[in-house]
């Protein structure tokens, strides 16, 4: 996409929440955009409202689809948040479901203030993230398993690079492709899983790297962004953190009782989370700045051995 589709591409966005938000009576004047990667967030000022629009998002997932993943948000989050969990909540001021318009589907959150004063503390975020698993443990609702890997992504990603050698080289692709044949059956099946890993629980998780979506704020640290909720090792959340952070969660989670991080199920995830970030440059077309800020990921990846066994 040129930079005027980019372009168009987020006033359509952003014109999207604004009628939806009026439509559901709240007062918008000044709306601004806080944020625009894979979605398009907006403030809908002067109401205490934040709308995220996804806009980039893989060709599988039509708009049921969608709907269902920010349903299981909604859902996780407002518990969260009634039994006391830091958490950025849904808003109350409109009906907690998705709301779909002008073709996105968009969900509706309270405005936190943010202390933009405060540099990620990665280590500190992942005792954190014990917490966090040990307040969703015991979340009642149905979750698919492992739907935050998104292999459906994965693959047609993978198919797609076929005809994009100028954004990876034949060879990676095929070793991405031989790699995902090992994990791809582990990723599908529960049960596959289990018989790989007995003895490791699952439970829902966050989904998609938790210690780097806490929002700091005046009145402290706030769980946010949990679009990938699913049902997982407590693993997949920690992918890529490396030794310290695993350490931190590990002290963590003994304090409450709960288990060690399993190194082989951490080696299993960081090759799944590898697939995943070879298969986005497939997402390249639709947001440019992915082909260069994937580019480190990709390099390190070549620089490890092939991930070819889960023993």
């Amino acid at each position: 996409m040129t930079t005027d589709q980019l372009a168009a591409r987020t006033s359509r966005a952003l014109d999207a929440a604004v009628a939806a938000g009026r439509d559901l009576g709240l007062t918008v004047t000044d709306a601004t955009v806080l944020h625009d990667v894979f979605s398009v967030v907006v403030h809908l000022a002067p109401s205490p409202v934040v709308v995220r629009v996804p806009t980039v998002v893989p060709p599988y997932l039509d708009p049921d689809a969608q709907a269902r993943r920010q349903r299981a948000e909604l859902d996780v989050v407002t518990r969260l948040a009634e039994q006391g969990t830091p958490v950025i909540p849904p808003s109350p001021l409109v009906p907690r479901e998705p709301v779909r318009r002008n073709g996105f589907s968009m969900t509706f959150w309270q405005l936190v203030e943010q202390d933009s004063s405060v540099e990620p503390d990665y280590v500190h975020n992942c005792r954190l993230v014990a917490d966090l698993h040990a307040a969703l443990r015991d979340y009642p609702g149905e979750l698919p398993f492992l739907s935050a890997a998104e292999p459906r992504m994965v693959e047609e990603g993978l198919a797609a690079l076929e005809e994009r050698p100028d954004l990876i080289a034949p060879a990676d692709l095929d070793r991405a492709r031989r790699e995902w044949e090992v994990l791809a059956p582990v990723v599908r099946s529960r049960a596959a899983f289990e018989a790989a890993f007995p003895g490791i629980d699952l439970q829902p998780i966050h989904g998609d790297a938790p210690a780097a979506n806490i929002v700091d704020t005046p009145g402290g640290a706030l769980y946010s962004d949990f679009e990938l909720v699913t049902l997982g090792p407590v693993e997949w959340d920690m992918a890529f953190f490396g030794p310290e952070c695993a350490a931190a969660y590990n002290a963590a989670a003994e304090r409450r009782g709960t288990r060690h991080l399993d190194e082989r199920v951490l080696r299993f995830v960081d090759a799944v989370g590898t697939s995943r970030t070879v298969a986005c440059l497939a997402l390249v077309p639709q947001l440019p700045m992915l082909e260069e800020a994937l580019q480190p990921s990709i390099e390190q990846w070549r620089a490890t051995p092939p991930f070819t066994s889960l023993h």
